[in-house]
């Protein structure tokens, strides 16, 4: 169940970008607020500021104005040696162009992240060998990316996304490269994860997918959150932003 306990608040966020002589306001003062064991959809057009979002929430950019809490620490505060420790313990991601490196096998993939936290060899192959068999992929540990389908390397990336068991999973357009088929796979096993506890929080332009997964659904346009939504005993209530 979601806890009313905020896991991450956006606090009058901003984030500008000089383009020549252009200012331009991807995010423009929002506030979001995360509970723990949530699951999370950030929806909008393209340019509405939600990919923007996903990154200043996952700690891969910082604000040009406004604050970011995880766990009520401001990690606007962090040094950048801070927030690589961070990202690597706490958030998991998972990559619309799955982003696995190329000359690794799936096994090695998703060994990793684990390399980054200290873990020694034996462990890491341990758990990535319990991790490619939790997506079903026991027999293709060995394989390169090139070497499996869409739906497959997805699956690897979500193993690698949980190698070090965070606690939030970021997923920036989950199903965006999937037939539906495999997207609602997918999402399915991210319904599974979320149950289980961790945060899920998915950026996608995909209505259905928000809608049928989702308990929470932010709509942004043009850098600010023009629609706060909670799904409520299994209807949506729209919320009024304050």
């Amino acid at each position: 169940m979601t806890s009313k306990k905020p896991l991450i608040e956006l606090r009058g966020t901003t984030k500008y970008y000089q383009m020549g002589e252009t200012l331009v306001k991807a995010l423009d003062g929002i506030d979001i607020c995360i509970g723990k064991g949530d699951f999370v959809a950030i929806m909008g057009p393209s340019g509405s500021g939600k990919s923007t979002a996903m990154n200043l929430t996952g700690s891969l950019d910082l604000t040009t104005e406004g604050d970011i809490y995880l766990e009520e620490e401001n990690i606007e505060t962090l040094e950048e040696s801070e927030l690589a420790q961070l990202r690597g313990k706490k958030i998991g991601f998972i990559f619309q162009q799955f982003n696995l490196i190329p000359n690794l096998t799936a096994k090695e993939n998703v060994m990793l992240p684990m390399l980054f936290q200290g873990i020694d060899f034996e462990d890491r192959e341990e758990k990535a060998e319990e991790l490619l068999k939790l997506v079903n992929l026991s027999d293709r540990e060995d394989h390169y990316p090139n070497q499996l389908s869409g739906g497959q390397q997805q699956r690897v990336s979500i193993a690698r996304a949980l190698a070090n068991d965070p606690e939030i999973l970021l997923a920036d357009e989950p199903t965006g490269n999937l037939d539906s088929v495999t997207g609602e796979k997918v999402m399915s096993f991210l319904d599974t994860l979320n149950k289980e506890g961790r945060t899920i929080i998915i950026v996608t332009h995909d209505v259905e997918v928000a809608r049928k997964h989702a308990r929470t659904l932010y709509s942004l346009r043009d850098g600010k959150v023009d629609g706060y939504e909670k799904n409520i005993s299994g209807k949506w209530k729209k919320i009024k932003i304050k």
